[in-house]
């Protein structure tokens, strides 16, 4: 076998395996094309969502302006509206939620990933959580009802007879309200976290647990060290994504969270949420001014969760080499 010539050379150096150019593969070319094409519909439909919500919209933002955002009434029957109580609710439920998820999201994905357990332990309690996800979120709602709130009230009574000085803890509980609420929501979300946090430190590579522990490092070490820094990126990437479902969730925080239409810095006061107003709201609308503060309130939402989104693809693409250098 002999060796090519270097201009045999200088044509393998730059010849394209992915290129179909010239070789009639029109199977490709078409799917391609079909691939575009779902990628195009996918944000047409994105778009015509926000010109339809905006359309419905327009009568609340043209009567109310940007003051709907820190106005606090909400008189259905002198038609007056306002969205702050609602979008601190959402805020705050959802913040409670990311609070409770993320370590135990992230303990679930060490335990998951690592080998703390056998093989055939691992695979049944990643399978168990990631099935919580599969539960419909009344089901969810039913559960918080008959039995978080009844677990958790116990513990809310010492919070307030303890720490009551705090204002967190303030006020009396009773039941439904603000603390429940995040519990729930952290329920909903922690298989979106353990799920993709475990796959994040799956992909990590292993060479660099065996470079860590040559060095000397125990496995905390390497874990806390080399492990988890190396799948930051993916990382704060699940826990927004996770952050995306909190806010956007209906029916399960509905249930528990005590709809009141007042602001309580207390976490054990009842509050309400932009998804649980619309959802018990919107059926019983009948005024324009009324329907357009509702999809007012929805537009704000689907501002919230695409911000989100946004800073979700920024952080991990800043945090990750690979793709800052592309």
């Amino acid at each position: 076998m002999t060796a090519g010539t270097p201009e045999d050379l200088q044509n393998t150096s730059s010849l394209d395996l992915t290129s179909t150019e010239d070789e009639g593969l029109w199977l490709d070319v078409a799917f391609t094309w079909l691939v575009r094409l779902f990628a195009f519909c996918t944000i047409a439909i994105m778009v015509w969502m926000t010109v339809v919500i905006f359309q419905q919209a327009f009568p609340a933002i043209q009567e109310f302006g940007i003051g709907f955002l820190w106005s606090q009434e909400w008189d259905v029957g002198a038609l007056l509206f306002g969205a702050l109580p609602y979008i601190y609710g959402t805020l705050a439920t959802s913040t409670i939620a990311l609070l409770i998820a993320i370590p135990i999201g992230l303990s679930v994905a060490l335990v998951t990933s690592e080998n703390f357990l056998p093989p055939w332990v691992r695979s049944p309690i990643a399978f168990l959580v990631e099935l919580i996800a599969a539960i419909p979120s009344v089901i969810i709602g039913l559960w918080g009802i008959f039995v978080l709130i009844p677990f958790l009230l116990p513990i809310t009574l010492w919070l307030h007879n303890t720490l009551g000085w705090i204002p967190l803890f303030s006020t009396e509980p009773f039941g439904p309200g603000l603390l429940p609420a995040g519990v729930i929501l952290a329920i909903m979300i922690l298989p979106t976290m353990a799920a993709i946090s475990r796959e994040v430190l799956i992909a990590v590579p292993g060479e660099l647990r065996s470079a860590s522990g040559a060095l000397g490092a125990t496995r905390w070490e390497t874990i806390f060290r080399v492990i988890l820094p190396a799948g930051l990126s993916g990382t704060l990437g699940a826990a927004t994504l996770a952050l995306g479902r909190a806010l956007g969730e209906t029916m399960a925080v509905t249930m528990v969270i005590g709809n009141s239409p007042l602001i309580s810095i207390s976490l054990l006061d009842p509050a309400s949420s932009i998804p649980s107003l619309l959802a018990n709201q919107f059926a019983e609308a009948l005024d324009d001014l009324h329907i357009g503060a509702l999809m007012y309130l929805a537009l704000i939402l689907f501002v919230l969760t695409l911000v989100v989104n946004i800073i979700a693809v920024l952080m991990v693409r800043f945090l990750s080499p690979n793709l800052r250098e592309s």
